[in-house]
């Protein structure tokens, strides 16, 4: 095989290798538990901006009880999208305190702005209709270790 065709495939594979990466839900990122009144919920953090801008992208389904939430370095004016995100979700924003915010019911695979009402650092996503189903609101405490005083 000339050094051509061997360079050729070799770039083929890793383009088909980085378009699968790019196309498949990441499930492995760390959990944390966090209540929100009665219900317990398992959030999968992510923390880095790779994480972030991948979030919950390509999934097909989310358990119930299942959730993801994202961490910032400092509060700021946050806006999130659904692109290549296939479940309804909502986002709930979160202050320091464990406070919701705003929350925000977002439309899979589109590119429309759901924005924090003030700066805040966390996200916390779950199925659309979560947090309506058990009266969570703006106002509403969500507790964990995330949300506890620094010491």
């Amino acid at each position: 095989m000339s050094q051509f065709k061997t360079l050729f495939l070799a770039t083929l594979l890793f383009s088909a290798t980085w378009v699968q990466a790019q196309e498949s839900a990441q499930l492995d990122l760390p959990r944390v538990k966090l209540g929100a009144g009665m219900y317990q919920i398992e959030a999968q953090v992510a923390r880095t901006p790779d994480q972030r801008s991948t979030g919950l992208m390509f999934r097909k389904e989310m358990p119930a009880y299942e959730g993801m939430l994202f961490v910032f370095e400092q509060p700021s004016g946050l806006c999130f999208w659904m692109k290549n995100t296939l479940i309804p979700l909502t986002a709930a924003f979160i202050s320091d305190d464990g406070t919701v915010v705003n929350l925000a019911d977002m439309k899979p695979q589109t590119t429309d702005s759901h924005c924090a009402l003030r700066p805040v650092r966390y996200v916390l996503e779950m199925n659309q209709g979560w947090f309506e189903k058990r009266g969570i609101k703006p106002g509403s405490k969500i507790s964990g270790t995330p949300f506890e005083p620094r010491k």
